[in-house]
Parts: structure tokens; C-alpha cells; sequence
């Protein structure tokens, strides 16, 4: 099928668009800002999809300018799904990435996707804007929405923890400043996440919410053993109280069972294979 990809240049769109071509499926990149509209309906209607993964967003936590965040991930957003309703022929389905930073810091774990949300950012209550938005459409198209946990892998950017890690064990550096090393979360590979978005553009059910987890976390300190078990090189690591985030989320751990019971088992990465890609080919 024909799928129109927003964001196919950033880190979960590359490996996204390699992975659906890889079984058959033509991606049509949309080049448009989001936050123009009439770019937007226009590169829209030339595409004509058959399906559409909406991955474009600024999903930095701790990007500096808060009005771009919402800007790129409500409005660009709500223009995007405008311009689909013009279709003469709507897309079949219309996956819409969230993020599993809206559940915040909450008691419950592993979170279901019935979980109240409670974001603590402004990336987290960008993206809830953004699913609050889409429902609007939801008598217009087929919208599945997907909450993904914490993920990682071969080309994600510096700036995110992991590769961070990873680059500094590949360049065997003596020391790093992390914050609190005691937060737990997924870190799931981004292939089987994307490969979770395929399959759910022929098995989700519009209107639907799914978390993309495994429900298994870990904690930084942990994450620091396994690469010095992988590399063989041993790293000073420095707690740094200002790294800390401001209403830090200290434990994110989902509950799979509802993506499962869509579309089977999830694809099965193990950590240690994962950070062992990104170490063979760092930034």
C-alpha cells in the first residue's frame, strides 16, 4: 500500500520507511512544514494515500522553545488531519504517534492504556493536546493512536540518553554527567516499534489507543553495567543534581497486553543486542 510518512527524516521515520519498503510498501515522505496549511492540503492531495503514519513532532522533553512544541505537535497536527478529510478517498488508517510520557508520574505500573493521563511536561501535554484534537476528527477518519514507551537504537539523536551513553563508551571517554540514576524506564528497540506501526495500520481499530511497550524497564545504572559489559571500557559516572529534570518521571513501565491481543506478539529485541547495533556504528 501507499503510505504517506511525516517526520520519514528523523530517527523513528528512517528506520519506519526502511521497514515498510522492505515488505513491499511504497512511502511517500511528506515534505510540507506542518504548520503550513495550505502546503500541507496541497502536497496531501497530490499523495493521495492509502494510509498514514503521522510521526513528525519535536519530541525533545527538554526543548527550549515550548510555543514550537505545541506549534509542530497540536497545530501542525490538526492541519495535517484537515487536510486527509478533503480526500476524495480517505486513507484506510491514519496512525497518529502520542507518547507515553502523558501518564506522568502515576502510582499504577505497568500503566494500561485506561490509565488517566497526567503530564508533567511540555512535550507530554503537547501530545495529549494532540489526541484531544484528533478525536474531533474521529467521524472522519479512521484514527488509530499509538502510545509508545521509551525506545532506542542505531540513529537516534546525541541529545537523547542512550546514544549519549553509547557515544561516550565508543569514544572510550573517562567520565559522564547523568542525572538521577535510579529512574526506570523501557528501552525498547525502535524496530520492533516500528514494526508494531506496520501492523497496526491493518489490524487497529479506529479510535483506538494502544500502548507500545514490553513491560520490562530498566534503571540508567543498569544501562551503564550492560555497556560496560558490551564495550569492556569502564566509565566514571558523575551524578549531576542540576541534570535532574523538574518533575522527573520516575518509574514508566506500560502494559502490552491490549497491542498484543490487536496484533500478536511483539517483534523481541533484547537490550543487550540492541546497544551492541548502536555501538558498532555510533554518531
Amino acid at each position: 500500500m501507499k503510505i504517506l510518512l511525516t517526520g520519514a527524516a528523523g530517527f523513528t521515520g528512517l528506520v519506519f520507511k526502511a521497514w515498510a519498503q522492505a515488505q513491499g510498501h511504497e512511502i511517500v515522505a511528506l515534505k510540507a512544514d506542518l504548520t503550513d496549511k495550505q502546503a500541507t492540503v496541497l502536497e496531501v492531495a497530490a499523495a493521495r494515500p492509502d494510509a498514514v503514519v503521522h510521526l513528525a513532532a519535536i519530541s525533545f522533553v527538554g526543548h527550549a522553545d515550548e510555543s514550537a512544541i505545541y506549534g509542530v505537535n497540536v497545530v501542525g497536527t490538526t492541519n495535517l488531519l484537515q487536510a486527509l478529510t478533503y480526500l476524495t478517498n480517505p486513507p484506510k488508517c491514519v496512525l497518529l504517534a502520542s507518547s507515553a510520557n502523558i501518564y506522568g508520574n502515576c502510582e499504577v505500573s505497568p500503566i494500561s492504556e485506561t490509565q488517566v493521563a497526567a503530564p508533567v511536561n511540555h512535550y507530554a501535554m503537547s501530545k495529549l493536546a494532540m489526541e484531544l484534537m484528533a478525536s474531533t476528527f474521529s467521524d472522519l477518519l479512521p484514527i488509530v493512536t499509538v502510545r509508545p514507551f521509551n525506545y532506542t537504537g542505531r540513529g537516534q539523536a546525541s541529545q537523547f540518553l542512550i546514544p549519549k551513553l553509547v557515544n561516550h563508551f565508543a569514544s572510550k571517554a573517562e567520565e559522564i554527567e547523568l542525572g538521577n540514576l535510579e529512574v526506570e524506564r523501557e528501552f525498547n528497540d525502535v524496530r520492533m516499534v516500528c514494526d508494531a506501526y506496520l501492523k497496526l495500520l491493518n489490524k487497529g481499530l479506529p479510535g483506538e489507543i494502544y500502548n507500545v511497550c514490553t513491560g520490562q524497564t530498566y534503571t540508567l545504572s543498569h544501562l551503564v553495567t550492560l555497556l560496560e559489559n558490551i564495550s569492556g571500557h569502564r566509565l566514571k559516572v558523575k551524578v549531576n543534581p542540576t541534570i535532574v529534570r523538574k518533575n522527573e518521571i520516575h518509574l514508566l513501565c506500560g502494559d502490552p497486553s491490549k497491542i498484543q491481543a490487536c496484533i500478536g506478539r511483539l517483534a523481541s529485541y533484547d537490550l543487550t543486542d540492541t546497544l551492541d547495533w548502536m555501538l558498532k556504528e555510533p554518531l
